[in-house]
């Protein structure tokens, strides 16, 4: 009877158990941490990209759709694996151009129904020629 008690009492096989347990928490941890570092990486491509597209689309000459082409080269040449399935819209009035990129980050966990977006939009004035009325420069 004492050596069955002892083995109720050992610790034996504990280190194994404590494994199975400590170890599919801490890969999850970790993936976590990568998933969300993707996201923010991810923002910042769609940042970059709609200020680089409100750089080619504000100026006196180009159009809206020159802004779209910029932006998408932006996203072929720096998110095309992180930044998946972009949109590029882009407005351009006499007064204002406005830049919003869209899209779906990559997935790191295999979460059913996980949907992780990013967005960047950048804003500002039109480029016009103005002619300067008053008095003698």
């Amino acid at each position: 009877m004492t050596a069955f008690l002892h083995r109720l009492r050992s610790d034996r096989g504990s280190a194994s158990t404590q494994l199975v347990l400590v170890v599919p928490a801490l890969l999850l941890t970790a993936l976590l941490a990568v998933q969300f570092a993707l996201v923010w990486h991810a923002r910042h491509i769609a940042q970059y990209a709609a200020q680089r597209a409100l750089a080619a689309a504000r100026t006196h000459d180009s159009t809206a759709a020159d802004g779209r082409t910029q932006a998408r080269r932006s996203l072929a040449a720096l998110g095309s694996r992180v930044l998946t399935a972009p949109s590029v819209t882009a407005e351009r009035s006499t007064a204002q151009t406005t830049v919003r990129v869209k899209g779906t980050v990559i997935r790191v966990l295999p979460v059913p129904g996980l949907v992780l977006r990013a967005s960047g939009t950048a804003s500002g004035p039109t480029e016009r020629i103005t002619i300067p009325t008053g008095g003698q420069p």
